[in-house]
C-alpha cells in the first residue's frame, strides 16, 4: 500500500516543473496582452503621430514617406498627424502628390514649420497651405514659391496689363513667343494652385499669390499676422496645447481636436528611404555616374572581372535611379556621353590633346546642364563638375594609354615570347639530315635547336621560330660566347 501511494504522489511531482512553466507563460501573456496595457494607460488617450522632414528636398522619396505616414495615421485612427517641415523646395509633381493626399486625408494634418532656423520655401509653401492647421516655430520663414524654385523653367514675372485701345491689330505686348506663352501658363497655373489651397482653409490668398508671382517671403510672426499660418508655437508640447479644442473641417465634417494629453509618437523615415533620398542629390548623382565610368574603365585595364567592375556597375545603377527621380536635361546627359567618348578616343587617335580638351569641355557643360533646374539645391555645383571633368580626363587618358601600350607590347611568355630572343650555343652543332642540330641555352634553359648553317659552341644565335620542343635558330655571324673558340 505504501508503494502504491508513493507512485500516486510521484506523478504530480514529475509534472510540477511543467505547471510552473505554464503559469509563467500565462502570466507573461497576460502582462503583455492588450488587457494589461489597458490597465496601465487609459483607453481614451488620443494618439498623435509626428513625421519629420529635416532639411529634405521634396522628391518622390519624401512624397512616398509622407503619403505612407498619412495612411498609417488613418489606419491607427490617430487624433492628428503633425508634419514637422523644413525644406528648401522640391519638384512640382511630388508636391502635388503630397497636397492631394493631405486634402483627401481622413485624419487632421498639421504642418509645423520647425525647428527654429528652418523654412518652408517653394514647395514647402504649398504643403503648408494644404494642411488643415498650419503653424510655425519662431525663427522660421515661409514663401519664395516662384515656379523657378519648383524645378521648372525660369519664369519671368507677368507683364503689366495695359488698357485695350481701339486698334484691332495685335499689340506689341501680345506678340509673345510660344515659349513665353507656355511660361505664362505655367505661372498662372501655379498662382491658381496657391490661391485655391489658401482659400480652402481660409488663409490669405492674396499673399499666397504674391509668394508665387513676386517670390514674397515672411517670417513666422509676419505669416501669423498676415493669416498665412494659424499661429506660432515654440515646440511640440506648445503646439498641442494650441491645437486642443480647435475645430477643423475634414471632408465637410467639423472635427474638434482633443490632443492636450495625447500620446506623441515620432515616425522617422526608413533607412532605405533616407539612403535613396540622399542618392537623389544632384551632386551625388553626377559623382556616381562618373565613378561608374571609372569602375568600368578600371575593369578594362585589368584582366578578368573584379572589384572595379562590380563597384562601377553598382554606381551606375544608383546614378540611373537618381536621374530617374531628378528632372534630367537629356541634352546635358548626351554631352556627358560625348565627353566620355572623346576621352576614350584620345587613347587611340593622335590628336595632340585636342580630343581631351573637347572631352573636358563636354563633360563640364553636360554636368552643369544635367539637372533641368536653375535652383542651387537642384543643380550640380561647378565646384564638383570642373575638378571631376579634369580628373576624368587624366585618369581616362592614362588608363587607356596603358591598355593600348600593353596590347601593342610583344608577348613575353610562351612560344611568341621566345621569338627573336638571343641564345648561346651550348655545343657544336652537328649535321643531321641536311640541318645542323645542337643545344642552345636561353632563359637558363637548354633547348634542342636546328640551324641551316654551322654553329660553334658559345656562338650567339637568334631564335627564329619554334616547332614543338625544337627551336629554329640563326647564328649571329662574328659573335661568340665566352665558351667558344676565338
Amino acid at each position: 500500500m505504501h508503494e502504491t501511494r508513493r507512485k500516486v504522489l510521484s506523478v504530480p511531482a514529475r509534472r510540477r516543473p511543467l505547471a510552473i512553466i505554464g503559469v509563467i507563460v500565462l502570466g507573461t501573456w497576460l502582462l503583455g496582452s492588450p488587457l494589461a496595457a489597458q490597465q496601465d494607460q487609459p483607453t481614451n488617450r488620443p494618439l498623435v503621430l509626428v513625421a519629420t522632414l529635416a532639411d529634405d528636398v521634396i522628391n518622390p522619396i519624401t512624397a512616398r514617406f509622407l503619403i505612407r505616414t498619412i495612411e498609417q495615421a488613418e489606419q491607427r485612427r490617430a487624433a492628428c498627424l503633425i508634419v514637422q517641415l523644413d525644406t528648401p523646395g522640391g519638384l512640382v509633381d511630388s508636391t502635388r502628390d503630397i497636397t492631394r493626399r493631405i486634402l483627401d486625408s481622413a485624419v487632421p494634418v498639421v504642418v509645423y514649420v520647425a525647428p527654429s532656423g528652418g523654412r518652408a520655401a517653394s514647395a514647402g509653401l504649398f504643403i503648408t497651405l494644404a494642411a488643415h492647421v498650419a503653424a510655425m516655430a519662431p525663427g522660421t520663414n515661409i514663401g519664395a514659391a516662384h515656379p523657378v524654385q519648383l524645378g521648372g523653367l525660369p519664369l519671368p514675372p507677368p507683364a503689366p496689363v495695359t488698357p485695350a485701345d481701339d486698334s484691332t491689330g495685335p499689340r506689341e505686348d501680345d506678340r509673345t513667343t510660344g515659349a513665353s506663352a507656355a511660361e505664362d501658363k505655367a505661372l498662372r497655373d501655379t498662382v491658381a494652385w496657391a490661391r485655391a489651397l489658401a482659400q480652402l482653409h481660409g488663409r490669405n490668398a492674396d499673399w499666397a499669390e504674391r509668394a508665387v508671382e513676386e517670390s514674397a517671403s515672411a517670417t513666422a510672426s509676419e505669416a501669423a499676422e498676415l493669416g498665412v499660418v494659424d499661429f506660432v508655437a515654440t515646440d511640440i508640447p506648445h503646439l498641442l496645447r494650441l491645437l486642443d479644442g480647435r475645430e477643423v473641417d475634414i471632408a465637410g465634417t467639423a472635427v474638434r481636436l482633443r490632443v492636450a494629453d495625447a500620446e506623441v509618437e515620432m515616425i522617422q523615415m526608413w533607412w532605405r528611404d533616407r539612403f535613396l533620398s540622399a542618392v537623389a542629390n544632384p551632386n551625388l548623382a553626377f559623382l556616381l555616374l562618373m565613378f561608374g565610368f571609372y569602375g568600368i574603365l578600371l575593369e578594362l585595364y585589368t584582366p578578368g572581372w573584379g572589384v572595379g567592375g562590380t563597384v562601377g556597375v553598382v554606381c551606375l545603377i544608383l546614378a540611373l535611379f537618381a536621374l530617374s527621380v531628378l528632372p534630367v536635361n537629356y541634352g546635358g546627359l548626351a554631352l556627358l556621353a560625348v565627353g566620355l567618348a572623346l576621352l576614350v578616343a584620345e587613347a587611340f587617335v593622335t590628336s595632340y590633346g585636342f580630343l581631351s580638351l573637347g572631352g573636358v569641355a563636354a563633360i563640364t557643360m553636360g554636368g552643369l546642364m544635367l539637372i533641368d533646374s536653375p535652383v542651387g539645391f537642384l543643380r550640380v555645383s561647378p565646384r564638383v563638375v570642373v575638378p571631376v571633368a579634369v580628373a576624368t580626363a587624366v585618369i581616362t587618358v592614362f588608363l587607356l594609354s596603358q591598355v593600348v601600350r600593353s596590347h601593342r607590347r610583344p608577348p613575353m611568355t610562351g612560344s611568341e615570347g621566345m621569338l627573336h630572343e638571343r641564345a648561346v650555343a651550348d655545343e657544336v652543332f652537328t649535321l643531321d639530315d641536311g640541318s645542323y642540330v645542337g643545344v642552345v641555352r636561353v632563359h637558363g634553359e637548354l633547348w634542342r635547336s636546328m640551324s641551316a648553317v654551322p654553329v660553334v659552341a658559345g656562338q650567339a644565335v637568334t631564335i627564329e621560330s619554334r616547332d614543338g620542343m625544337t627551336l629554329h635558330v640563326q647564328p649571329d655571324i662574328g659573335e661568340r660566347g665566352d665558351q667558344g673558340p676565338a
